[in-house]
């Protein structure tokens, strides 16, 4: 679930980048322990969150003693202590994951609550991960009025300016009886002068969206946003407006503002997932639940994978690694603790996206679904949504 919009201040998390959780996803390596737990956002760990954690670390250490030898397991044990002693003594946000193998180490702190887990796998478990990219995308805030306009990059609840020097820009004002040579800043002193300095402002946005995209939200008067969307060339990733002159304030005032607009856009893009599985499924190019999605997922090139954000799916894969069992007993060291973390992971690496689906909304899907790039091959059937007569 993402954090109230009521919830206390709390030390910014560090939403991870899509650099961070490949980098994470590519370590193959038994044991790679993943300890995942929700925290109270506070300067330091709370007592009753760090006997959680000791808890979920015990269990992690138990298993991984009971299944190696003390020399093979020593590596990862030590990096994990070493990991718990690091969240001890740092602020918490609304989760910690922490991984731990012989060869990497890695504290998160999430903007999102997890389901508490220790899960220990030949890899890492992301999908938490994957989920707090999904839910606090990056985006682009412009700030602006007809004199002013101030660019931010944002992640979760941090706005940072944008890179270069060429925001926030400044409309000047003309002296009386001078004319704009060529060449110089856009004035402000009419309609007409507006407008320049809005193109100017739009250009210099396209030019930052070209080696930065991303979603755009729009702040500023109504006549502001009005008159920009109507001369701008850079606005089909709009994901909304906030209607205020804010084009002065303060990061954190900003960042409260356009919360509710970052919610919208979410269901928004839900609804495109859900929508983009209805077209799919008229053409014959969509696989429904684990197995079937799992198999597609390997031999055919898939577009979009749409998950319950609740469901979780240990099971067993076979030799040939194309077919997964759902499995009841996630411990025994055969077992894949979740693998729909796999599957994300299987999807991302073949060039799909994800999208992460509210509960229930995708139960006709078995909890998952899955379009392809191209027309099923007619011998797999399994699993797939048939086209209607």
């Amino acid at each position: 679930m993402t954090p109230p919009a009521t919830a206390p201040s709390a030390p910014t998390a560090t939403v991870p980048t899509a650099a961070q959780i490949t980098a994470l996803q590519q370590v193959r390596e038994y044991p790679a322990v993943s300890v995942l737990l929700s925290t109270t956002p506070a300067a330091q760990l709370t007592r009753a969150d760090a006997l959680r954690l000791d808890s979920l670390t015990t269990q992690a250490v138990d298993r991984v003693r009971a299944e190696l030898q003390p020399q093979a397991a020593a590596p990862a044990v030590r990096r994990l202590h070493d990991l718990v002693a690091q969240a001890r003594r740092g602020p918490t946000t609304y989760a910690l994951a922490l991984y731990a193998s012989a060869s990497t180490g890695a504290l998160i702190r999430l903007p999102i609550a997890v389901r508490e887990r220790a899960v220990i796998d030949p890899t890492f478990a992301t999908r938490d991960l994957v989920r707090a990219l999904h839910r606090t995308p990056r985006h682009l805030v412009l700030a602006l009025n007809s004199g002013n306009a101030r660019l931010f990059d944002a992640v979760g609840e941090t706005l940072v300016p944008a890179l270069g020097a060429t925001f926030p820009l400044t409309a000047i004002p003309r002296p009386e009886g001078r004319s704009r040579g060529r060449g110089d800043r856009p004035a402000r002193g009419s309609d007409h002068d507006d407008l320049e300095f809005y193109r100017h402002v739009d250009a210099a946005l396209g030019t930052y969206l070209r080696l930065h995209p991303a979603p755009l939200v729009l702040v500023g008067s109504d006549r502001a946003i009005a008159t920009f969307r109507r001369i701008s060339t850079n606005c089909a990733r709009l994901a909304g407006t906030v209607t205020a002159n804010l084009t002065h304030a303060h990061r954190g005032l900003l960042s409260t503002r356009i919360r509710s607009v970052l919610e919208d856009y979410l269901h928004r893009r839900q609804q495109e997932a859900l929508a983009l599985i209805d077209q799919r499924t008229s053409a014959g190019r969509v696989a429904s639940g684990m197995p079937a999605a799992w198999l597609t997922a390997r031999t055919h090139h898939p577009e979009m994978l749409a998950v319950d954000e609740t469901l979780f799916y240990p099971a067993r894969l076979s030799d040939d690694g194309d077919t997964l069992t759902s499995a009841d007993d996630p411990e025994s060291p055969d077992v894949i603790d979740d693998a729909v973390d796999e599957l994300i992971e299987l999807v991302l690496t073949r060039g799909g996206w994800i999208a992460f689906t509210d509960p229930g909304s995708l139960d006709h899907h078995d909890g998952v679904a899955l379009t392809t790039r191209r027309e099923l091959a007619a011998g797999i059937t399994t699993g797939w949504v048939s086209r209607p007569a």
